[in-house]
């Protein structure tokens, strides 16, 4: 038996601690579409990353460390794309359902003249998605940050940030709802 048909053999789970920055305990990713740049990513505990998700964390816009954050008890689901060329952080908690983008960049485009596929990558912000959040189905999120606590409808796209205990829905985003402490209910905004 070679050392590569033995490696094959060996389950992810035992290698991923040593790939990751950090990898943590109960954590598991279950058939990856692909993982770019793994010393710059850290999975907390607890974590499980649906299939066909692909993770990507590399200094594209020049970042000396760039770090892609999954914190502790992230339920990621299917097909979801982060990538981070700075900084991607999913506070603890944080639940997306299938098909979500989330990204600190952007391809330029500007000029008109070179396929934007050869332009250079821009970074926007920095995205922190709040702990306890709920991200939907076919949600992108490019370069903002949303609260702690919060919902994102489905087929919404963020591009400003969202505050702490909001709902928000459409293209662009808006808050709906947020939560009052006084009444204890999440209530319409005007």
């Amino acid at each position: 038996m070679t050392i590569s048909s033995f490696i094959a053999k060996i389950p992810a789970l035992l290698i991923y601690p040593f790939q990751f920055k950090y990898f943590g305990k109960r954590s598991k990713i279950v058939a990856p579409l692909k993982i770019d740049g793994k010393k710059n990513i850290c999975i907390g505990n607890h974590v499980y990353i649906s299939s066909q998700v692909w993770l990507l964390c590399l200094p594209l816009t020049n970042s000396k460390n760039p770090i892609l954050k999954i914190g502790n008890g992230c339920k990621i689901g299917n097909f979801n794309h982060i990538c981070a060329t700075e900084s991607v952080v999913f506070e603890n908690d944080v639940l997306t359902a299938d098909k979500v983008y989330v990204a600190d960049h952007l391809h330029s485009f500007e000029n008109i003249n070179v396929p934007i596929h050869q332009q250079a990558i821009r970074q926007i912000n920095t995205v922190v998605i709040g702990e306890g959040s709920w991200i939907g189905e076919n949600v992108c999120i490019i370069g903002a940050s949303i609260g702690k606590h919060c919902v994102i409808g489905a087929n919404a796209v963020v591009t400003k940030d969202i505050p702490d205990y909001s709902v928000a829905v459409g293209i662009p985003a808006r808050v709906i709802k947020k939560y009052n402490f006084e009444t204890k209910q999440w209530e319409k905004v005007e």
